[in-house]
């Protein structure tokens, strides 16, 4: 059972999703935010696809992060951070369709380290998912006297 430290979490989620600009860039938008879950979709368009017209593996591995990150940042407190320090992403399929959708959640909760885990799927132009990654990450949590420095 995962443990709860911060009863506000969503709107400390939606907080820190205002500082993610290169989300923002891409067009990445989130639109579950549960305890140790996150969902979101992207509307594919050229920019997010490789020379083959596929989506860029560097964009599904993007997804992945962003979607396992916030579902630590729920479990932790409110001026706490989130750190990837470790990604591993499998591609299953091409990620050919009109939109890419991405959830992630927390495997296991640590006091330091959080185990998450995502799947992406392609869409395609009648609602249809198609799996084409897997992701597991290791999400360290940083204390705020950690981040001090950082800013």
């Amino acid at each position: 059972m995962l443990q709860l430290f911060n009863p506000e979490y969503t709107n400390t989620v939606k907080e820190k999703l205002q500082r993610q600009f290169y989300m923002h860039l891409l067009g990445f938008e989130i639109e579950t935010i549960e305890i140790g879950l996150i969902e979101g979709r992207l509307l594919l368009e050229e920019k997010h696809k490789q020379h083959k017209g596929i989506a860029h593996g560097g964009v599904i591995a993007t997804l992945a992060d962003i979607v396992m990150g916030f579902a630590a940042v729920t479990l932790i407190p409110a001026n706490h951070h989130v750190v990837t320090s470790n990604l591993n992403v499998s591609y299953l399929n091409p990620g050919v369709g009109c939109a890419l959708f991405a959830k992630g959640w927390v495997l296991k909760q640590g006091k330091k380290l959080n185990f998450c885990e995502a799947e992406i799927f392609s869409i395609d132009g009648t609602g249809e998912k198609k799996l084409i990654a897997k992701a597991s990450a290791t999400m360290a949590i940083l204390r705020p006297e950690a981040t001090t420095s950082l800013n």
